[in-house]
């Protein structure tokens, strides 16, 4: 009798609608992986039955297996969306103290400035010291609550052209100003505030110049001297000291600018460089995340901070991971451990920030699969519906 046959092809034909219409409802759900029903034929195990003489008794759903192929990538804007543009899975720390993997990266932060999905899992990585580098592995996290303290000034330089053709200062008729050649920057004490400081650049021979920080000269000066390829010979560094702030309580510093690079050629003076390594305090005012995970956080007073890195999960056998509520997977023996890397490292995929990876649902293929299913199950209702017929034929024989 083949009622067998029709009502495993009803069950199959169900469980096929089942698994069609969760691929449509989530045909917008971020990092889905739409899966397929697949089905296996069955037969009754007869011993001794020769080749093609025994009739299968129906069909069943052998799996639903998920693909796992790259969902398109879309533009969000917000700093915290972050797409896997190639293999791996986000790692999280879900509220139960379970470990769970992700391709959804539409991430928040919760009041603890954690990095999190949106059941409360939170995202898993590389934590990075930013004074000492030092790299150790728990949940990610972003600074909102605290600024950047201001350092001081140690170091810095000084790249500029002084006119070779200028005449000596003190020979010209009115004498050259102490101001005209000059420039001007700020450094930082240890409590990150500023101090002007002025240079003036004052030629007092052929290939000799001074170097005030008051525009009346009346401080000691640093003596310049350049060799006749316009190169400075002595001093190759200018060390300001006692630098304070107006008004300020923090111990002056002192600052040493490596001038290797002034030059004196024919050509006007020029300033071409000017750094140091000081800065005043700073508030967060965003981050952003590098194709490789880094995690930068920015500030008001221009610095950045390398405060972790995300790291991504990858599994021998993906299928064999166990799907689970929120767009998570659970690692199973099937799917074997987990190993774990940076991305873009070896066979991972490269982060893309400011983007979401959507479904890989294939909304037009679905509808289509839908009807072909619907029409499966009809048919497979019609064969019960003959085959009850036939016995109501043989019931009704006299």
């Amino acid at each position: 009798m083949s009622f067998q046959q029709g009502l495993s092809g009803l069950n199959a034909s169900s469980r096929n609608l089942d698994v069609i219409g969760h691929n449509i409802a989530n045909a917008n759900t971020t990092g889905m992986k739409a899966s397929r029903a697949e089905f296996s034929e069955l037969y009754a195990g007869n011993i001794g039955t020769s080749g093609g003489v025994s009739s299968g008794i129906g069909v069943t759903v052998g799996a639903v297996s998920q693909q796992f192929n790259q969902g398109n990538i879309s533009s969000t804007g917000n700093s915290l969306d972050v797409a896997i543009n190639g293999s791996g899975f986000f790692v999280v720390t879900q509220p139960s103290g379970e470990t769970a993997y992700t391709r959804a990266g539409n991430f928040k932060l919760d009041d603890d400035g954690n990095i999190v999905t949106n059941d409360g899992s939170k995202l898993q990585g590389n934590i990075i010291d930013p004074v000492t580098g030092a790299v150790t592995k728990g949940t990610l996290q972003v600074p909102t609550g605290k600024g950047v303290d201001g350092k001081a000034t140690t170091k810095g330089s000084l790249e500029l052209n002084l006119d070779t053709r200028a005449g000596i200062a003190a020979d010209q008729t009115p004498p050259t100003p102490t101001t005209k050649y000059g420039t001007s920057l700020n450094v930082y004490d240890k409590q990150g505030n500023a101090i002007p400081v002025n240079l003036y650049f004052v030629k007092t021979a052929a290939n000799a110049w001074n170097v005030y920080t008051t525009p009346d000269a009346s401080d000691t000066p640093t003596a310049l001297t350049f060799d006749t390829s316009g190169k400075i010979k002595t001093p190759t560094t200018l060390t300001l000291s006692g630098l304070k702030a107006p008004g300020a309580t923090s111990d002056p510093v002192n600052v040493d600018f490596d001038i290797s690079g002034l030059t004196q050629n024919g050509s006007a003076f020029a300033v071409s460089n000017v750094t140091q390594d000081g800065y005043a305090p700073g508030q967060l005012t965003g981050m952003s995340i590098a194709a490789d995970g880094k995690l930068t956080t920015r500030y008001s007073n221009g610095q950045t901070q390398t405060v972790g890195q995300l790291t991504l999960a990858n599994f021998r056998n993906v299928q064999g991971l166990e799907p689970s509520s929120g767009s998570y997977w659970k690692q199973t023996s099937a799917s074997g451990d987990p190993i774990v890397s940076t991305p873009g490292a070896g066979n991972f995929g490269q982060l893309q920030s400011k983007a979401l990876e959507e479904s890989t649902v294939d909304l037009t293929a679905e509808l289509v699969n839908m009807m072909t299913a619907q029409r499966a199950y009809q048919a497979n209702a019609q064969t019960i519906k003959t085959q009850d017929q036939v016995m109501s034929t043989l019931v009704n024989l006299r």
